[in-house]
């Protein structure tokens, strides 16, 4: 006898028609479809307030669709859980939001279990590499790709140089590079 599918078995959706979503999203950034979400995960939350757990089951209980509209229009606390959807389109949209702050990114960039597809779509947004936090960050997770790290660390002040230098969880290149680079300023 097959087993029931309860919702969070059934959560996240196995196959997903990609086109269908990049299409739903036109449409969501557009204002025109026709998805309902609860108004109350799309209000400003004060800072501060501790993430319940009510609000991750309601949000797991969405449809794909539904995690979607929310990822790009929600509010900050429904952003921090949709960042660790399984669907990593719903990450992705997670960060074409508006709302998303500079601190968020830092965050996202020092998690060292984020997905290096999310690692990607940060540095390929200049006004969030202008970012001096968001750029050290970058330099220290051992999950950015290797050109971009090797890029920003000349960028980086020499304290920092010193610290990446010295660290064991970047990869050996970097590393190196650190330690050049605070030599030649020691001069």
């Amino acid at each position: 006898m097959p087993t029931p599918i309860t919702p969070d078995a059934a959560y996240p959706t196995p196959s997903i028609d990609i086109p269908a979503l990049e299409a739903l999203a036109v449409d969501i950034e557009q204002g025109t479809d026709a998805i309902e979400v609860p108004q109350t995960l799309m209000e400003t939350e004060p800072e501060g307030k501790e993430i319940s757990r009510s609000l991750a089951a309601q949000i797991r209980l969405m449809t794909v669709g539904q995690r979607l509209k929310l990822a790009m229009k929600g509010n900050r606390d429904a952003r921090m859980i949709l960042l660790r959807d399984a669907s990593r389109m719903v990450q992705r949209f997670v960060l074409s939001n508006p709302r998303i702050s500079d601190d968020e990114i830092v965050m996202l960039c020092k998690n060292r279990s984020i997905e290096r597809e999310m690692l990607d779509v940060i540095c390929r947004r200049h006004e969030w590499m202008a970012n001096y936090q968001v750029k050290l960050a970058l330099a220290t997770n051992p999950k950015t790709p290797l050109p971009t790290a090797m890029r920003i660390v000349p960028s980086l002040v020499l304290r920092d140089l010193r610290s990446l230098a010295k660290s064991k969880n970047v990869p050996t290149s970097v590393c190196g590079m650190a330690k050049r680079l605070v030599l030649q300023r020691n001069g």
